[in-house]
């Protein structure tokens, strides 16, 4: 079973508390189904835990179901019963087990290592005049391969009631068997750039095609999803009826998302960022929203919103300077703290989430949330190497562990630099720098970007700036979602600066593959004005470059992500991010736009293709503008490429959204030349969209 011989994240346990053709639809179905298969025969909850606190033998392992996960039931229960747990009615803990791979009969994935089990734990505290210490503390948990554990909260709230009353394992096989039978056959797969762009996306119906199609395949399980009319007041058609008469439900109540009768259909509003199922326990049906969209080092509910918060307001308020180092203060003294942590991550620093006064599972959400943040979703590795709650018992196992990121609620670590680089204090708001910490030697491409380069005075990172923008969003209320986009694009900007910074440097990255020699239009990697602020931003960004050289998110970022995602793209003989950030941030000329306008027109047309595309054009980096001004390109060829591109993507089941996005000048342009293209004897007929089905801000062209 799981090993817990040591905190070691390789064989231990971390802690923490809390087409558009009929041929591409039907090898979609083929896929679905086999995968569909596959995920049946796993079990979304291998194990099932309970454990109590007794005044005189500590924390205690009471069940382990259905089979014991460990032989070190004193660690499991300590993890489960965080300090302080006994003061507080409720508390949420999450901790991570790491299998043996080399012991134990298990898949690896690309990096050689056995997959997480996520532990979601609640602990209770049920005061009992009865008891010695006059209450009893019992925690419950559940092991599951789901990131998404938090889907299983209200689950675990109604179990562990229910234990109380009932302490048998008989309570916890009825637990295992109802979330066990939660079906997610129905549950669309994503393609990595249909993630990336739904993630990135606000529109509740991106993709709703796909949960739609997998209705077909398994209407079985989507008629559990749907509630019935009857319910809610409606009329419906029984299946005798031998007519079925039109009828609507008007839902009167302001910002409610119903169900609606039409035509005799139901017709569902869903999101389609979820899958919504349900839990059957205990006679309850629970509803679970699954979310389908998971990027990379995103694990739980946490919020980057929250994190961002807690170390700005306090910064701006009242800001101290931090005391310099090459790696973490890459805008001065008086570099943003979230920046400094970002940097820490990167540069794999050992960092401490510490709060006294909050339970331990906000802290854990704040360890979680900044391993997202400087993940990006582009980047992995710091999950595995975090501890969101541990104590001082095992503080000689986490020194041993490389650039961990941990959250403790024991305010002794905060006496003990030597302990860690980066203290990241959640009550006050502060984050220090240790005065213990090691200082970063200039790396190896330090002297030869100095003989290369010709930079001189003050070079700004821009991230006080950017620091700025995220705060303004915030401020603003954009939500979530707009926060890990920016942070997404904060991330992916590194990425390609790092790659410029090898090639310029080591004269290749690692951080690129391809080969321009086969490229249609030359040119890759990031986009800069001119060369002088080329250099400025490389000399800016060196340091920090330098650190995340030396990590385990850079070599595995390398050797399996970028691998991974140059399989995955259809079209390898352009580079699509370079050509569009040209496109976006450069004065062309006539016969440089033309060559992209006309390149994108030729080889983006497949259905995967046309996602590659939309995902270097997200929606808060102004979705299809870049390419919708081609429509007033002076060459009249190159507008009828734009149509025909813009064309394909209007009818593409994720394109549809960014084209309606587009603004109604160029709208009007787009028909126009449409109308045009089909009165040109030189061109075929069109065959996508036409003046007559267009709606342009309300007003139909008809």
């Amino acid at each position: 079973m799981a090993s817990i011989s040591s905190g070691l994240p390789n064989n231990g346990v971390v802690g923490r508390a809390a087409s558009n053709s009929v041929s591409t639809v039907h090898t979609e179905r083929a896929s679905a189904r086999s995968s569909r298969s596959s995920r049946n025969n796993q079990l979304h909850v291998e194990y099932i835990l309970v454990a109590e606190f007794s005044i005189d033998k500590g924390p205690t392992m009471e069940h382990q179901y259905p089979a014991a996960i460990s032989g070190d039931e004193h660690m499991l229960a300590e993890l489960m019963l965080p300090d302080q747990a006994h003061v507080r009615i409720q508390d949420w803990t999450i901790f991570f087990l790491h299998k043996d791979a080399e012991r134990e009969e298990v898949e690896v994935d690309a990096s050689g290592h056995a997959p997480l089990i996520y532990v979601l734990n609640l602990v209770n505290t049920k005061h009992d005049k009865r008891e010695k210490r006059g209450a009893k503390v019992k925690a419950m948990a559940i092991c599951t391969r789901h990131s998404f554990l938090h889907i299983y909260k209200p689950i675990l709230l109604l179990a562990l009631e229910e234990y109380f009353k009932s302490p048998t394992v008989d309570t916890l096989a009825e637990i295992f068997t109802a979330v066990n039978a939660m079906d997610l056959s129905a549950m669309p797969d994503f393609s990595i750039f249909e993630r990336q762009i739904l993630s990135a996306s606000e529109k509740k119906e991106m993709f709703v095609e796909k949960f739609e199609e997998m209705a077909n395949i398994y209407p079985n399980a989507v008629q559990q999803q749907v509630r019935s009319p009857s319910a809610l007041g409606m009329l419906t058609a029984s299946d005798g009826d031998m007519e079925i008469r039109p009828t609507t439900y008007i839902d009167l109540a302001p910002g409610r998302n119903v169900n609606k009768l039409m035509n005799g259909r139901i017709n569902i509003n869903r999101d389609s960022h979820e899958f919504e199922t349900k839990v059957v326990y205990n006679g309850i049906p629970i509803p679970i929203k699954v979310p389908v969209a998971i990027m990379p080092e995103t694990v739980g509910d946490f919020s980057l919103i929250h994190l961002i918060t807690t170390f700005s307001q306090t910064h701006i308020s009242n800001p101290q300077p931090f005391a310099l180092h090459s790696h973490l203060t890459t805008n001065g003294p008086y570099t943003h703290p979230l920046i400094v942590l970002v940097n820490g991550l990167l540069t794999q620093k050992r960092i401490i989430f510490l709060s006294h006064l909050k339970p331990s599972g906000e802290v854990a959400d704040h360890v979680l949330a900044a391993c997202a943040l400087a993940s990006g979703g582009v980047l992995r590795g710091f999950t595995r190497h975090a501890f969101p709650y541990t104590d001082l018992s095992k503080v000689d196992e986490l020194l041993l562990v490389p650039g961990f990121i941990a959250g403790v609620t024991n305010p002794t670590f905060a006496n003990h630099p030597g302990w860690w680089d980066i203290l990241c204090n959640i009550d006050t708001g502060r984050i220090k720098i240790s005065p213990e910490i090691k200082a970063s030697p200039p790396g190896d491409g330090a002297a030869i970007f100095a003989s290369i380069a010709n930079v001189s005075g003050h070079v700004d990172t821009g991230d006080n700036a950017f620091m700025d923008d995220v705060t303004h969003c915030i401020q603003s209320k954009f939500g979530e979602k707009a926060v890990r986009a920016k942070w997404r694009d904060w991330v992916m900007r590194f990425t390609r600066m790092a790659a410029a910074f090898e090639e310029l440097v080591y004269g290749a990255s690692a951080l690129w593959i391809g080969h321009e020699e086969n490229h249609v239009i030359r040119g890759h990697g990031y986009v800069w004005p001119d060369e002088q602020t080329k250099m400025r931003d490389l000399a800016a960004n060196m340091a920090r470059i330098e650190g995340w050289r030396g990590s385990r998110t850079y070599h595995a970022f390398c050797q399996q992500d970028m691998q991974q995602f140059y399989m995955a793209k259809p079209i390898k003989v352009l580079d699509l991010h370079h050509q569009i950030d040209r496109l976006r941030n450069l004065r062309l000329t006539t016969d440089e736009a033309a060559k992209i306008y006309t390149a994108l027109r030729d080889y983006v047309v497949e259905y995967e293709e046309i996602n590659q595309l939309l995902c270097v054009m997200p929606e808060n980096q102004s979705g299809l503008f870049p390419i919708a001004v081609g429509l007033f390109h002076p060459l009249q060829r190159v507008r009828f490429a734009v149509v025909e591109l813009l064309e394909r993507i209007s009818t593409h089941m994720a394109g549809r959204h960014f084209f309606n996005s587009i603004n109604k000048f160029q709208k009007l342009a787009f028909i126009r030349l449409q109308q045009e293209k089909m009165n040109t004897p030189a061109e075929s007929p069109n065959t996508g969209l036409t003046m007559s089905g267009l709606n342009i801000g309300g007003a139909s062209t008809k």
